[in-house]
């Protein structure tokens, strides 16, 4: 009675009169809100960029075995997601973080058979060949080698792919190796921790020139399983490789692309304005192009493919790790003219010129970058780079050994490229998600270092956009992403670029953000410019009367190997305006991002084995990002 005195009423109450206003604030929310309060809730747009290598090679790849490479895909797997593996060579790997995804993709042109021919395969010795190359694997070290550069001439893939495709062993072999490698990859595949993508290389290379493509699936082993991986021997022509493509989908009714890789040692051929067989292009060829190859692979160890300073002789930083002295297969010297046809830059001008003329650009293509590494390793830094094959894995020797010989010019091993990762920005970590970011092309390369970058075109930018919290927000409101279209300029307006940089979290600061512009006019005639746009240290570093922007400056010191990120900046952005926009001109824009100078790999080992590196050797480098470009197209009239 008495501890109902004063409450019991009260508290009996109390808890309708609460409901009943937490109700009347609903229906009030109701009336006056026409979004959820949490802005969150209304993005649908990626809000995280993911790393990956859509390009590495294990030991079920013919030149990669022939090397010594004896870790398959699991190895490459577990690599990839951060745990320690131990190399072919006996050295303990680790990367300094993991990858969120990962494209095992080797050859398909003799697909594990090599692991059979070492493991003498009783059908398989029949062959004189195949009996030869089983000596030599269990020769020495010299002769293994000696069999991995033979493999890699002209043609010689391609004759041990009829000897093995007309018989019934070596389609068993390959179909065998690739159920076995998707199995692997299922287990791997943890949707919103680590992608296993599923792939393979498609190694066309008609007389030593790289036509290569590596194929990536949106699917899992069920659909994969249904097909064997086209090899090259079937049909050089690439035309080929898109008909399977869309027999794949037909069939299986999966997704599946295609990204070209190492047009500079195509001698031409990559970015053809002709086919195979020496026709014009047409519409049909370009739309089936872009339908297939969405994005093209612009670095790698085997050399940057961006641009070249004899294609653009004004880019003071054009000149980045070029490989210019012959084909993939050292059988012909590069000449000058064939450089117009191998690089990124000078595809996507013609591709303008191409629209104009067919009414579809074939090369309207995003970039980003990926290894290539034949040792099931992929590492794309500097300080932590197992080179291109086993045969040059860390050692004392690597830098000044042969790596290549073309006629009678040396490739030397320091030529080898830390390069490089594709940067992906998607809605979640699963392979459905990376691929649809890949199709539409909102995705950009770096040589390496791991800098977050984003890119918006747009009329209705401004420029207090720039400082914005996240460029995202006013970007996909008022803008198109890295790998989009401007429509025809409203009243002849210039469009506007808003661009952003941070640093690698583990890597350097930031030297300066460019934007590379490439137009064609009415004639066909075609130009292209590279602008400043924001640059770091503003206070010290002002363009001069020529609009040349001083270096950065250089805090590397090669006796140690090490650097500070005393100068530079950790971030840039801004709203970028072209004053020089025509309204009636084809355009594409990207932006390319550049560190300060940081050690080499050369550098790192000359420390760690206390060597001395010749002087032709580079010590430092500037590690880059390119992002995929955003096209406009004049409108009507």
């Amino acid at each position: 009675m008495n501890r109902c005195r004063f409450g019991c009423t009260r508290y009996a109450l109390a808890p309708a009169v609460f409901l009943l206003a937490l109700s009347a604030s609903a229906q009030e929310l109701s009336a006056n809100t026409r979004a959820p309060y949490s802005p969150y809730a209304r993005n649908e747009h990626p809000t995280r960029v993911y790393w990956g290598d859509t390009h590495l090679h294990t030991s079920n790849s013919v030149d990669a075995f022939s090397f010594g490479t004896r870790l398959g895909p699991e190895e490459a797997f577990r690599f990839a997601r951060g745990e320690v593996v131990v190399s072919t060579t006996g050295q303990a790997a680790r990367l300094s973080r993991p990858l969120d995804f990962l494209v095992v993709a080797d050859h398909s042109e003799g697909l594990g058979v090599m692991r059979e021919v070492y493991g003498g395969h009783p059908e398989l010795m029949r062959n004189e060949t195949l009996k030869r190359w089983n000596e030599l694997l269990h020769g020495t070290r010299e002769q293994a080698v000696q069999l991995a550069l033979e493999i890699s001439k002209p043609g010689v893939m391609d004759r041990m792919s009829d000897v093995l495709y007309d018989r019934a062993a070596g389609e068993a072999i390959a179909r065998s190796t690739w159920q076995a490698y998707t199995a692997t990859a299922e287990r791997y595949n943890e949707p919103g921790r680590f992608t296993a993508l599923l792939g393979y290389e498609w190694t066309s290379h008609p007389s030593g020139d790289n036509l290569h493509r590596v194929v990536v699936l949106r699917d899992g082993k069920e659909r994969a399983d249904q097909i064997l991986p086209l090899s090259s021997e079937k049909s050089p022509d690439p035309e080929d490789l898109w008909r399977a493509l869309a027999a794949y989908e037909e069939k299986t009714g999966g997704r599946i692309l295609a990204i070209p890789h190492n047009g500079n040692l195509s001698n031409g051929l990559m970015f053809a304005l002709s086919d195979l067989a020496g026709n014009p292009l047409t519409r049909a060829y370009a739309n089936e192009r872009i339908r297939w190859e969405p994005i093209v692979e612009v670095t790698q160890i085997k050399g940057d493919g961006e641009t070249h300073p004899f294609l653009s002789p004004n880019d003071e930083f054009a000149d980045y790790e070029s490989w210019d002295v012959a084909n993939l297969g050292r059988s012909q010297l590069k000449a000058p003219e064939m450089l117009q046809y191998e690089y990124a830059r000078r595809a996507l001008s013609n591709g303008l010129a191409l629209e104009q003329r067919l009414g579809v650009n074939p090369f309207k293509f995003g970039m980003i970058g990926s290894t290539d590494s034949h040792t099931a390793l992929a590492t794309g830094g500097e300080d932590n780079f197992f080179g291109k094959h086993t045969g040059v894995e860390p050692s004392p020797r690597r830098t000044t050994a042969p790596f290549a010989q073309a006629q009678d010019r040396i490739v030397f091993g320091w030529s080898m490229v830390a390069s490089g990762y594709a940067a992906v920005w998607a809605g979640e970590n699963t392979r459905e998600s990376l691929f649809d970011a890949m199709q539409r092309k909102e995705v950009y390369a770096t040589t390496g270092s791991r800098m977050t970058v984003r890119f918006f075109g747009g009329f209705e930018l401004e420029p207090g956009d720039a400082d914005a919290p996240d460029p995202a927000v006013p970007g996909y409101a008022r803008g198109v992403p890295m790998g989009g279209d401007l429509p025809g300029a409203p009243g002849g307006r210039a469009p506007r670029f808003l661009v952003s940089a941070q640093k690698d979290p583990l890597g350097a600061h930031l030297d300066r953000i460019q934007i590379v512009k490439g137009s064609v006019d009415a004639a066909g005639e075609i130009t292209e410019r590279v602008y400043d746009v924001a640059w770091s240290d503003a206070e010290r570093r002002q363009p001069d009367a020529a609009g040349k922007l001083p270096p950065v400056g250089d805090t590397v010191d090669p006796a140690t190997a090490t650097w500070t990120n005393t100068i530079g900046d950790p971030q840039l952005s801004t709203v970028w305006v072209d004053p020089d926009f025509q309204p009636g001109q084809r355009v594409f824009y990207y932006a390319r991002v550049l560190e300060i100078p940081t050690p080499r790999w050369s550098s790192y080992d000359a420390v760690r084995f206390g060597i001395e590196l010749p002087p032709e050797v580079p010590r430092t480098t500037q590690e880059r990002a390119y992002t995929s470009p955003i096209w406009y197209t004049p409108g009507p009239g």
